[in-house]
């Protein structure tokens, strides 16, 4: 008794499978990992090197190769290019658990990262550490955090002084220094969400004659150190 593969499946090991369903059935196509988002954002452009095979499959895993009449119904042609790049454009990746936990574990260490570079304490003014950050939702209670402010000078015309600061007191969040002699001069604390609108008042209000100068992104303590 011999042991044979059936002609309508094909074994494939190792691949990402990426899944549509179309005219109420679903379809698969086998793709090289890590090829599928190279071919959507168009750094890919060859698709012999997306493809493990050109064939339309209802379960990649098993084998089942779809039907030619379930595939020319659902995409309205013979083409098989076509038909693996409308499921590799519209379908969904299928991802593998451990997979899909390695990206999640990877992303929120970026986003850690994020947020460790860009926020202090509010009441030290000290950087989180990145393994302090990852730890956040168990921490979240108990931790402050806001966003780093930007130090800024703003020099305006003495005509203009007064008027525009009163507009700008909104959006200052510490007024750190001011000088008013010939002109107008501060230097103060703003969220960096505000820094558009506040150079976009001080140009059209003093029609170019005024200046914002950015001292500092972040507004730390001297001497911080943050270990990643």
């Amino acid at each position: 008794m011999s042991i044979f593969t059936p002609t309508n499946q094909i074994r494939l090991t190792n691949v990402a499978v990426v899944r549509m369903k179309k005219g109420g059935k679903r379809f698969e196509i086998a793709c090289y990992k890590n090829k599928v988002m190279s071919w959507r954002s168009g750094a890919e452009k060859d698709l012999d090197e997306v493809l493990q095979t050109s064939s339309v499959f209802n379960n990649v895993s098993k084998g089942q190769v779809a039907k030619k009449d379930d595939l020319s119904k659902a995409f309205g042609t013979d083409d098989l290019t076509e038909r693996c790049k409308q499921i590799l454009a519209k379908g969904e990746l299928q991802v593998s658990d451990k997979e899909r936990q390695s990206q999640l574990e990877t992303s929120f260490r970026d986003i850690a990262t994020i947020v460790a570079e860009k926020c202090v304490n509010p009441e030290t003014k000290r950087p989180y550490t990145v393994n302090l950050i990852e730890v956040i939702r168990q921490l979240k209670d108990s931790i402050e955090i806001q966003r780093a402010h930007m130090r800024l000078r703003l020099v305006l015309p003495v005509k203009d002084g007064k008027r525009l600061k009163e507009k700008l007191k909104p959006l200052l969040k510490v007024v750190e220094s001011e000088d008013f002699d010939d002109q107008l001069e501060m230097v103060c604390l703003v969220d960096p969400g505000c820094f558009r609108e506040i150079d976009e008042l001080i140009r059209c209000e003093t029609k170019g004659k005024g200046s914002l100068e950015v001292l500092s992104l972040k507004d730390v303590e001297e001497g911080d150190e943050r270990l990643e």
